[in-house]
């Protein structure tokens, strides 16, 4: 049965499931099934599909590879079970093989199993074999092979290559003909690699004259020269000297995760409180660069001592503090802007994020982060140059960062409870996705199971309740609600002049809290300690202190102590008695005493003001820097605009245009349902049409289609509405008659846009030029 045969006598279900596990064979869509079958045999098509093969499931395919032909299903158990570690090879056998043939790669009856057209030449060396004698030997000249075919198989005739190469088939009498040092020699590249390096690879040897045991080898063509200094050892011998199996040892079903037991109950708690701490250092690390932005870098990124600081202010590691930026950019919470020089802002996403459930807020930044491409982890590193790796730089991307955290995530999923070791989750990926391994795979693994726990998709290293709901696309939010703590609206004010939030507070009453007292410590109780310049900070937010005390009263469950009323009244007092503006710069006060205090301070000479009229001083100084010095000097001065009106800080409103998040992919296989089946019925009327190409059908009469303009026009909206194939005739640029096969589409502006089946295209036809419409 030929490949493209078997292709089109698919279900479509089965069709859709081929388009699904292979989205690559759609994009675009193939104009019929012949197209789908040679975009399948493709070597790119058939190396994505392989690496997502597990390593039983693989080696199903490279033993299929060894075979010369269709081999049965009761054959290749018998190839297969020779391998196992242990148990027998069905029902994994049979499983691997419906996923062989929904995937394309095996088709054909129980009883003559083949592997798709391509798929042998993507396996270079199946197994760690090499090639066979036939191929291995091709380039060799025709003499040589004569002569060791003549010392190999004497007696036989015909030309040397296929001598030897039957002779090669049977190898047990040439082996057994090596020296011991010789036989050690082929043990070594018995398993893979099948390859070797030696000197004067290429020299011509007899079997009379071997010295070296490698000569003896090459003698005998037990191995072959494939260049000046590589040799490979031919399939048939390798075969031979495994005694018949393709692979050392096989494991049917994965390798079992080896960790400590967790307590569910008490996981989903870890998780759901580090879950709620990620949240809030998004939301801190937000407010934090609305009020200060650190600098964009002119190469991109972060500097290393902005990064540096968001860590000390977030009291987190470097690592976990990249995180959080890491994820906030990637969820278009913050973006560069800011102007020529850029800073790191918050979006206005971040508005609209900030006042949804944390629940909600949470499911947005772990989907963010599981489906990302960039790997936070690499951030402090180097790269290939010796250059550091900043965070928010485009070097940190990695296109296979989504797929190692969800493999890893999913290797958590098979083990509820388990909290499974670093080398066990390895060894089960290797198994999973054996074509995938490699060091940055390990490292990249390494990132997703720590970084799990911190975004808080597990806890205690075992995937949570709303952590497998993330994975499996169902309601995280649901699930994790009600883990999370309840948000208090009220703090506890201490007579020391701190207050402590018993819990998480709210989100308006923690942007309150930040904006008018300083973070002093954090734990289970998050304590404040209120001064003379956070005060400062909330009155030049436009708070009066009226308005300060007010709140303080009503969100304390203690009263407000004296002495933190006294320091809220004494700042708002002493607040904006002394006003500064532009002359380049002056200051203005409704007491003069207090402006000849300012004029007597020594620190006040660098200033170099001069006194204009009793209440107003003048400066060469601008605004902000007077303002500033003032400040220092322990004054309370607020800035004023040019018609006298206070100017207020707005520290919390600066924002920028935001980039687009990243988005979670429709399905696990990163292709909606929908589109699967509008492809799949795509492909089967594209094909239906391909064939009927191979068999014309004639027009009535066998004649181009002719008729009046009305009917023409008519026949085709009917065949637009009812989605029928038509047969049209039509006048080229030159006024020959042509009849076409179309699937209409639509009709507008003296056009009809339709499906040409003729010339498998869209195209536009001009209604002037159609002579007439007969039915299919």
């Amino acid at each position: 049965m030929e490949f493209t045969e078997w292709i089109r006598g698919r279900t479509d279900e089965q069709l859709r499931a081929l388009v699904s596990a292979r989205p690559e064979l759609i994009t675009p869509v193939p104009a019929h099934l012949e197209g789908l079958a040679v975009r399948a045999a493709s070597p790119s098509a058939i190396g994505r599909v392989l690496d997502r093969l597990d390593r039983f499931t693989l080696a199903v395919v490279e033993t299929l590879a060894v075979q010369e032909g269709p081999v049965t299903k009761a054959a290749l158990r018998g190839l297969v079970g020779r391998a196992l570690a242990a148990g027998r090879p069905e029902p994994a056998l049979s499983a691997a093989l419906d996923r062989l043939r929904d995937l394309a790669l095996v088709f054909g009856p129980d009883n003559a199993l083949d592997l798709g057209p391509g798929v042998r030449k993507v396996l270079e060396e199946p197994a760690g074999l090499g090639p066979r004698a036939v191929e291995v030997f091709r380039h060799h000249p025709p003499e040589q092979l004569d002569e060791m075919a003549d010392d190999i198989a004497p007696g036989s005739s015909g030309p040397g290559k296929e001598r030897l190469a039957a002779a090669l088939a049977s190898p047990a009498a040439l082996v057994e003909a090596v020296s011991p040092e010789a036989r050690g020699a082929l043990d070594q590249l018995v398993w893979g690699p099948p390859t070797g390096r030696v000197p004067n690879a290429r020299r011509e040897v007899r079997v009379a004259s071997a010295r070296s045991p490698i000569e003896e080898l090459l003698a005998r063509g037990l191995l072959a020269a494939t260049g000046e200094e590589s040799v490979t050892l031919p399939r048939e011998v390798g075969l031979h000297l495994r005694g018949g199996r393709v692979h050392r040892d096989l494991l049917a079903v994965p390798p079992a995760l080896a960790g400590t037991a967790r307590d569910h109950e008490l996981a989903d708690r870890t998780a759901a409180g580090q879950a709620f701490s990620f949240v809030r250092s998004v939301e801190e690390l937000c407010e934090r660069w609305s009020v200060d932005p650190p600098g964009v870098l002119r190469t991109g990124g972060l500097g290393v001592r902005d990064m540096k600081r968001t860590a000390t202010e977030l009291d987190l590691p470097e690592w976990a503090a990249a995180l959080v930026v890491e994820v906030a950019h990637a969820a278009g919470l913050i973006a560069a802007g800011g102007g020529v020089d850029g800073e790191w802002l918050p979006t206005s996403g971040y508005d609209l994020w900030r006042v949804r459930a944390t629940a909600d807020r949470w499911v947005t930044l772990a989907a963010t982060w599981l489906h990302m491409d960039r790997v936070p982890g690499l951030v402090g590193e180097r790269d290939d140059r010796d250059r550091p790796l900043n965070a928010l730089h485009t070097d940190l991307r990695r296109a296979s960062a989504p797929g190692v955290r969800t493999a890893a995530l999913g290797v958590l999923a098979a083990a509820p409870g388990l909290a499974p070791t670093r080398d066990s989750v390895l060894e089960r990926l290797a198994w999973e996705q054996p074509r995938r391994r490699g060091p940055l795979r390990e490292q990249l693994t390494d990132f997703a199971l720590r970084e799990a726990e911190q975004v808080g998709v597990t806890g205690l290293g075992a995937l949570s309740g709303h952590g497998r709901a993330l994975v499996e696309g169902g309601d995280a939010a649901g699930v994790l609600a009600p883990l999370l703590p309840e948000p208090v609206d009220h703090v506890l004010l201490q007579a020391d002049l701190t207050a402590v939030a018993p819990g998480p507070l709210t989100s308006e009453l923690n942007r309150w809290m930040t904006l008018t007292a300083d973070v002093e410590s954090k734990g289970g109780a998050t304590v404040y300690r209120f001064g003379e310049s956070s005060i400062r900070r909330a009155l030049d937010a436009g708070h009066g202190g009226e308005e300060l005390l007010a709140m303080l009263a009503r969100h304390s469950a203690t009263p407000v102590p004296q002495a933190l009323s006294y320091l809220v009244t004494d700042v708002a007092r002493r607040h904006g008695r002394i006003r500064v503006g532009t002359a380049s710069a002056y200051v203005r006060c409704d007491d003069p005493a207090l402006l000849d205090q300012i004029t007597a301070d020594r620190r006040s000479a660098a200033l170099r003001l001069r006194r204009l009229a009793p209440t107003v001083i003048a400066s060469r100084s601008s605004r902000a820097a007077l303002v500033d010095s003032l400040r220092a000097m322990g004054y309370a001065p607020v800035a004023e605009s040019l018609d006298g009106d206070v100017i207020i800080s707005q520290l919390d409103s600066r924002r920028t245009e935001g980039v687009a998040p990243v988005r979670a992919v429709a399905s696990v296989n990163g292709l909606d349902p929908e589109v699967a089946s509008a492809a799949v019925r795509a492909l089967r009327a594209g094909d239906a049409a391909h064939l009927s190409r191979r068999e014309p059908v004639d027009a009535p009469g066998g004649a181009v289609p002719r008729g009046p303009a009305t009917a023409t026009i008519s026949a085709l909206q009917d065949a637009i509405k009812q989605g029928v194939r038509v047969w049209i005739g039509y006048l080229d640029s030159q006024g020959n008659a042509t009849s076409r096969i179309l699937e209409p589409a639509r009709m507008e502006g003296g056009y009809l846009t339709a499906y040409d089946e003729t010339r498998a295209a869209v195209h536009r036809f001009a209604l002037h030029r159609i002579t007439g419409v007969a039915g299919l």
